[in-house]
């Protein structure tokens, strides 16, 4: 069964006209296409402050006749973002989900620290992943996405905050071949590469471009457009991406 997703990130909604204009403009798109995807996935840094109010604001853009998932970053706080967005008790114990979407098993996870901007995925979290996995139907495929990518993206701003402690990620996608790919976000950059023999793909962000190094000194290219990830996961398991900017 053809899956087609569509993913965004770092949103970094803040109370300000330009983020809420460009988040806007994204999910319009979205609703707007002639063939509807069948989800949307948020590789976190919704919020900017992590306020309340900044995902009240989110919830509000991202409704949608879609599902849409959502994972939290660096700059998201899982009291706010649990009773905000998920409409759940505020707490602070890492905010993991599986969704099962077109025979396909999306786990999104939190690879957040609380007050750091590099990421971790905890025992806890792995433990979860591997009970998930394991818990599935034998012909169930697997996507796992989280914020953080746990591979340089060669900047050295995302690259001084990725992915911590890969070891447990990488036995995890070793003992189960059902996990397609790895999802990621964080790098504001439109990127694609390899982690422990699976493909890893880093959506770009809907708030502003990283400038790569041979492009520039400055880092934020906050002139480029949003953009968007879909990816299309058909029958035989390959995961294909195509990339959109929204004008």
């Amino acid at each position: 069964m053809t899956l087609l997703l569509a993913q965004i990130s770092d949103l970094h909604l803040d109370g300000g006209e330009r983020a809420t204009r460009r988040a806007a403009r994204v999910m319009d798109y979205l609703r707007a296409l002639p063939r509807p995807v069948d989800a949307v996935l948020v590789t976190g840094d919704i919020a900017d402050h992590g306020a309340e109010a900044e995902y009240e604001e989110a919830a509000r853009l991202l409704a949608a006749p879609f599902p849409v998932l959502t994972c939290p970053g660096n700059h998201d706080a899982r009291p706010a973002y649990r009773k905000a967005l998920l409409g759940e008790p505020a707490g602070a114990d890492a905010v993991n989900r599986v969704h099962h979407i077109a025979g396909t098993a999306l786990l999104m996870c939190d690879s957040t620290v609380p007050g750091r901007d590099e990421g971790r995925l905890d025992d806890a979290t792995l433990a979860w992943i591997d009970a998930t996995l394991t818990g599935l139907p034998r012909d169930t495929r697997a996507l796992i996405a989280f914020h953080q990518p746990p591979v340089a993206v060669h900047h050295p701003l995302p690259d001084s905050a990725m992915l911590e402690q890969l070891e447990g990620l990488a036995a995890l996608l070793e003992a189960h071949p059902r996990v397609v790919a790895v999802l990621t976000g964080h790098a504001h950059t439109a990127a694609s590469s390899t982690f422990a023999g699976r493909p890893l793909v880093v959506a770009p962000a809907v708030t502003w471009t990283l400038r790569m190094p041979w492009e520039g000194d400055a880092p934020a290219d906050r002139d480029q457009p949003p953009g968007i990830a879909f990816h299309v996961l058909d029958d035989t398991g390959r995961l294909t991406t195509h990339y959109r900017v929204v004008l």
